[in-house]
Formats: structure tokens, sequence, C-alpha cells
């Protein structure tokens, strides 16, 4: 019971301390709505590369030839031939490719008949930035095929009708993508620096062997100086995820437990990596530093500004690192696609490996430096 009271006593001191701080108040709330603001209006991208998978039950010459036209572009990569129509919500919701082109079986037969020739292309809406540069690089590329379609001398011949449909943003709206995987991105600026200068205030103040003569235990210490991070961390990213719906009218398809679930083990896994850079700081300048030197390659990497895929395989695999990765694709599944706790489970769970062993090396780290 001793334990417990020391423990809350502590919690309390670092609570009192942030907010009686100016500048760690300005953390809290100024920066976050910022980002909130400057993410959801002002973030643009550019796409190539874009995975695609067909369905062609025509498998005529016709075709192929306007098949053979989407390999021949630098703009696309093929990721496989379907056989049946219930593939493609497959590889769309697994998100192994970002369009699926579906030829219809009357495909040539409409075309020599002089009627229009449907092809259906499917988008995957999550991400409506991929979505429309693909729609636009296949628009080009069935109005190109139909010029070909008319000989010269011949009469314009028959057209190419592209119909488009998007799933999970029927209107490709760019700021549902941005604004879905906000909650993470704020919620690890708040705990990386809130926890990464808790130790180094410590120590820049003079008040760190005063901490350490104290009845508390290493581990007590590192428990009280990681809560209230992850209070107000939590409490930004739930704050601006209620925000992304009712400001920005980005739909809530999931369910608050898999939310709550992906953004506490997140956070879990962020205070450790703060600890382990407020362990090895002597000034809370080395803490910003460090929290800094994490986060913006954190950002690049996870795929908020451009697509994982379109980075170099040595590169694909240093993102599996990187939490904040899992965390973003877990938000836009719980957003735009409905997904639940068990849907997001395999984005969770290496974030609670992460947590298993940046937490240790935290605590082994602060009684090493302590010593």
């Amino acid at each position: 019971m001793n334990a417990l009271h020391r423990l809350l006593a502590l919690i309390a001191k670092e609570f009192m301390l942030i907010w009686k701080d100016p500048k760690s108040r300005v953390v809290i709330i100024g920066p976050p709505l910022i980002q909130f603001f400057v993410f959801g209006y002002a973030a643009t991208y550019d796409v190539k590369n874009v995975r695609y998978a067909v369905y062609d039950e025509d498998r005529s010459v016709e075709s192929r030839r306007l098949l053979a036209r989407l390999e021949g572009s630098d703009n696309f990569n093929l990721a496989g031939t379907l056989t049946a129509a219930h593939q493609v919500a497959a590889v769309i919701d697994r998100q192994q490719a970002r369009m699926v082109l579906h030829i219809g079986p009357q495909f040539s037969r409409n075309l020599f008949s002089g009627r229009p020739a449907a092809v259906q292309v499917i988008v995957d809406g999550r991400n409506s930035n991929v979505a429309l540069v693909a729609l636009g690089y296949m628009g080009a590329i069935v109005e190109d095929f139909n010029r070909s379609l008319a000989a010269p001398g011949q009469a314009a011949g028959p057209a190419v009708v592209m119909v488009e449909r998007a799933w999970f943003n029927a209107n490709l709206e760019s700021r549902w993508y941005i604004v879905s995987a906000l909650g993470g991105i704020i919620s690890m600026v708040i705990v990386m620096i809130l926890t990464s200068l808790s130790v180094a205030r410590e120590r820049e103040f003079g008040t760190f062997d005063q901490l350490l003569v104290a009845p508390f235990t290493p581990g007590e210490i590192l428990i009280g100086k990681s809560l209230p991070g992850m209070v107000f961390g939590m409490m930004d990213a739930l704050l601006f995820s209620a925000g992304a719906v009712f400001w920005f009218g980005l739909p809530f398809r999931g369910t608050i437990a898999a939310l709550l679930l992906a953004l506490a083990c997140f956070i879990v896994t962020i205070v450790g990596v703060g600890l382990l850079v407020s362990s090895l700081s002597k000034t809370m300048q080395q803490a910003l530093l460090g929290s800094f030197v994490f986060m913006m390659p954190a950002v690049i990497l996870a795929g908020f500004t451009t697509p994982i895929e379109n980075m170099p395989d040595w590169l694909q695999m240093g993102t599996l690192l990187n939490p904040l990765r899992y965390t973003i694709i877990s938000l836009r599944l719980i957003f735009l696609q409905g997904a639940g706790a068990a849907r997001i489970w395999p984005h969770v769970w290496p974030l609670l490996i992460m947590a298993a062993v940046t937490l240790p090396l935290a605590a082994w780290m602060f009684r090493h430096r302590a010593q």
C-alpha cells in the first residue's frame, strides 16, 4: 500500500509539473492543433507504380490489347490476375492491389457491334490520392486505346467506356485519407516530447539526485513519469479523432474498442522510446533533439506522406520497425473500412513486441545512468 501511495504521489507531482510549466502547456495544446489543421487542409501527394489486378472475363484479342497498354505503362505494376468475382474484394481489402480492372464477357462483342464497351475500374478509396491518380492514368490509356480503334480513313470506331467505382471513399476525398491518421501522429508528438523531457528535466533542474534518494524504486519513477504523457497523448488522440468526425465529416465505421486498442498499444510503445531518449539525455535540449530525430523519419517512413510500396525494398523492410506504420494502417482500417479489434490485430501485436523491448531497455538505461 505504501508503494501505491508513493507512486500516486509521484504521478500527481508529474501532472502538476507539466500543467504548471507554461512551455509544457503549449506543447500539449498548440502544436497538435496546428498539425491538425495544417495536415487536414494542406497536405498533397505524388504517386507512381500503382499496383493493379485484372479480372478479364472476355479473354479476347481486344481485351488483351487493352491490358497490354497497362503492362507497358511505367505508372502501373501488375499484382495479379483474378479468375472469380469474389477475389476482387479480397485483393483490395488486403491492399494487394490499389486498382482492379474488370472486363466483362461482352467486351469484344460490344466493340464489334458498335455499342459502347464498358470497362469497370475499381479503386481503393482509402488512399484517395493514389485512387485519383490511378483513374487519371487509366483514363489516358483508355482514350489512347479508343483512338487506336479508328483506322486511317475510317469513321470513328466504337468507344471503350470506363466505369469508375471507389471503395471505402466514394467521393475520393483526400482529406479522409489524411485526417484519419492524424490521431496517431499527434499522440506520438505529445507522448515523445513529454516523456523524453521527463528525466532530462530533472537532471537539468538539479532535482534528479533528490529523486533518487526519495523512497522510489526505478520502476516506480518510470511509471510515474510515463502515465502523464500517456494520458495527455490519449486525450489528444481521442479529441482529434472526434474532430475528424464532427469537424471534417470523416466517417467512423469501426468500433471504439478497436480505436482504443490501437492507440493504447501505440502510446505504450512510444512511451518506451521516449523514456529511452530521456534516459540517454543530460539536458532538455538533447531530449528534444533526440525526439525529433526519431519522429521525423517515423512520419516519413510510416506511409503517411508517400505509399510504402513506392520506397526501395531495403527501406520497406526498415519500415517494419516503425511503430507509427502499424498505427496509421490500423486507424485507416477503423475509420474507412469499419475494422474491429480482430481485423487490426495483425497490426497491433508488432507494437506489443516493440513495447516489450523498449520499456525494459529504458528501465535498464535509467538504472544504469542513475548509478
